[in-house]
């Protein structure tokens, strides 16, 4: 394990991150919003159907 190459690509990678612009952010959160409400809707939608059917739930 060479340490003194892992840290040189650890700052590399380091110095080419930036910070998202406000636009890039809202949007990145919107999509990550859209998929948790679709995960839970889909949820929902499967534990209504067991609850309606015999032997359900």
């Amino acid at each position: 394990m060479d340490v003194k190459y892992d840290l040189t690509s650890y700052v590399r990678v380091l110095k080419l991150a930036s910070t998202p612009s406000w636009q890039e952010f809202s949007q990145i959160a919107k999509i990550a919003g859209a998929g948790i409400f679709l995960i839970g809707l889909v949820g929902f939608i499967i534990f209504a159907v067991m609850s309606f059917l015999p032997g359900g739930i």
